[in-house]
C-alpha cells in the first residue's frame, strides 16, 4: 500500500511538472534569392498586436518563444524609467542612430565598447526630460555594445556594422542630434526586453541582408520555418526579353519596376559634330563616332530626340511599345529600392549632386570600368561606363562615367539626368543640357 501511495505522488508530480512548463514554439528564419541561399545579418520580430520587439543577430536565426511572456520579465512594463531604442538601421554601414528617453532631467553617460569590452567612444551630459537622438559613427569593428547609464538604471543594445566600414576616420564617435519633450511613439528598450506574445498575436518579421530587407506578417500557432524570398536580378515575369528594331534586349525586375537591362540602341548614327535634325528619323551618336561603341554600350541621344518632340512625362518616346522613358520620380524609386541606407521616399533622393549611400555601387556593372571600379551589379541593372557627348558634341569619359536621361525637364534648356562614376558609390542628380548625348533606359508601363 505504501508503495502504491508513493507511486501516486510521483505520478502526480510528473503531471504538475508537465502542466507547469510554459508551452513554447520555435520560429526558424532563412532566405533565398531565386533558389540560392542568402545569409541574413539580422531578423527583427515585432508584435503588431501588443507592441514590443526583439532582434536576432547572425548566426542566430532561430527564436524560441513561450505563449505568454516570451522573452524577458514583464515586471518592468509600465515603469517610468530610462529607455533606449534599438539603433536604426541595424545592421548599418558606417552610421546609425539611437534614441534615448529620460523620464526626468538627469546626468547620463553613453559608452560604446567592442565585443571584447574595449571602450571605443563615450558621451557624457546632463539632459532634460524627453527624447534625445544620437548618431553613432563606427570604426572597423563589426559588433558594438552601446550602454546608456543614468542615476538609477543602465540599458545596453547590440549593434551590427554590416560590412566593417568606417565613416569617421578610423575612430568611433557619438554625436548628439536632436531633442524632443514628447514621449509618445517612442520605441523603448523596455519593449525589446519585455517582448510579449500570446496565441493569436500578429507578428511582423523583417530580415536584413546585404541585398536589402524583406518582411513577412503572420500569426504563428506552432513551430514554423519562414523563408524570405528575394527576387533580385531576375528577368521580368512573362517578359524576359524584348525584341525592338531588330535587337533583343534583356529585362530585369527590381522590386515592382521592370527595366531594360541594356541601354537603348536604335536609330541611324550621325557624327557627334552634327546636330540632330528635327525629323521623324531617330538619330543617335556613337562614342568617338564608332559604331562598335553603340554595339557595346548603346546609343547616345539628345533629349529632344529621345522624347520624339513631346514634353509629356512618362511618354513612350523612342522606347518600345508598352515601355516608356523613366521620369525623375521613377529614377528616385529605383535608387531608394537598391540603396542599403536610404529607402524609397527618403528626403535624401530630393537632393541634387551626389546622393545615397551605395545605390550607384549596386547599379553599376562589375567590369568595364577604368581602374576596376567599385560596381557590384547586385540588382542586375548593369549600368555601363558609356561616357557622354557634351553640348558641343565632344565625347568624354568612356570607361569612367555613365549618364542616363530622365524624361523630366529641369529648366527650359536642361533636363534631369543620372550620372555614376567608377569610384563613387552614390548617384549624381543634376540638370544636363538637352543638346548633350546621354544613354536611354526604358521602363515597362
Amino acid at each position: 500500500m505504501k508503495t502504491k501511495f508513493l507511486l501516486s505522488i510521483f505520478a502526480l508530480g510528473l503531471i504538475v511538472s508537465a502542466f507547469s512548463q510554459k508551452p513554447t514554439m520555435e520560429l526558424t528564419f532563412t532566405a533565398e534569392n531565386n533558389g540560392q541561399y542568402v545569409p541574413l545579418d539580422s531578423i527583427l520580430i515585432e508584435n503588431l498586436t501588443q507592441g514590443g520587439d526583439t532582434t536576432l543577430y547572425a548566426p542566430d536565426t532561430v527564436l524560441v518563444i513561450d505563449y505568454v511572456t516570451s522573452i524577458g520579465d514583464n515586471k518592468a512594463i509600465g515603469e517610468n524609467t530610462l529607455a533606449v531604442s534599438q539603433n536604426y538601421p541595424n545592421p548599418f554601414k558606417g552610421k546609425t542612430e539611437v534614441n534615448l528617453y529620460l523620464p526626468e532631467k538627469e546626468h547620463i553617460k553613453i559608452t560604446v565598447r567592442d565585443i571584447v569590452g574595449r571602450e571605443l567612444a563615450q558621451y557624457k551630459s546632463t539632459l532634460n526630460r524627453g527624447n534625445h537622438s544620437f548618431a553613432f559613427y563606427s570604426g572597423n569593428e563589426k559588433y558594438y555594445l552601446l550602454t546608456v547609464t543614468g542615476k538609477q538604471s543602465s540599458k545596453t543594445i547590440k549593434m551590427l556594422n554590416a560590412n566593417g566600414n568606417t565613416t569617421y576616420g578610423r575612430k568611433c564617435k557619438i554625436v548628439y542630434n536632436d531633442y524632443g519633450d514628447n514621449a509618445i511613439g517612442f520605441k523603448s528598450q523596455k519593449a525589446i526586453n519585455d517582448f510579449v506574445f500570446s496565441l493569436g498575436d500578429e507578428l511582423e518579421y523583417t530580415a536584413f541582408s546585404n541585398i536589402g530587407e524583406k518582411s513577412i506578417i503572420d500569426s504563428p500557432t506552432g513551430n514554423q520555418t519562414y523563408t524570405f524570398q528575394y527576387l533580385i536580378g531576375i528577368p521580368c515575369p512573362g517578359t524576359p526579353t524584348v525584341t525592338y528594331e531588330g535587337q533583343v534586349y534583356n529585362t530585369v525586375l527590381i522590386d515592382d519596376q521592370c527595366w531594360l537591362k541594356e541601354d537603348l540602341n536604335v536609330g541611324t548614327r550621325i557624327n557627334g559634330s552634327v546636330s540632330m535634325s528635327d525629323n521623324s528619323t531617330i538619330e543617335k551618336y556613337c562614342y568617338d563616332d564608332n559604331e562598335a561603341n553603340c554595339d557595346t554600350y548603346g546609343g547616345l541621344y539628345q533629349w529632344d530626340e529621345m522624347m520624339q518632340y513631346t514634353t509629356t512625362p512618362g511618354v513612350q518616346g523612342i522606347c518600345p511599345p508598352d515601355w516608356h522613358l523613366p521620369t525623375n520620380e521613377e529614377w528616385k524609386i529605383l535608387e531608394g529600392t537598391v540603396d542599403s541606407q536610404y529607402p524609397v521616399g527618403d528626403p535624401e533622393w530630393n537632393n541634387t549632386n551626389w546622393r545615397g549611400y551605395d545605390a550607384g555601387e549596386r547599379l553599376k556593372s562589375e567590369n568595364d570600368w577604368n581602374s576596376g571600379g567599385n560596381g557590384t551589379n547586385l540588382y542586375g541593372f548593369t549600368a555601363f561606363p558609356m561616357g557622354y557627348s557634351d553640348y558641343a558634341g565632344v565625347f568624354n569619359l568612356l570607361g569612367d562615367n555613365s549618364y542616363f536621361w530622365s524624361s523630366t525637364e529641369a529648366t527650359t534648356y536642361g533636363s534631369y539626368s543620372r550620372m555614376m562614376k567608377y569610384d563613387n558609390s552614390g548617384v549624381f542628380l543634376d540638370s544636363t543640357w538637352k543638346t548633350s548625348g546621354c544613354a536611354v533606359r526604358c521602363v515597362m508601363d
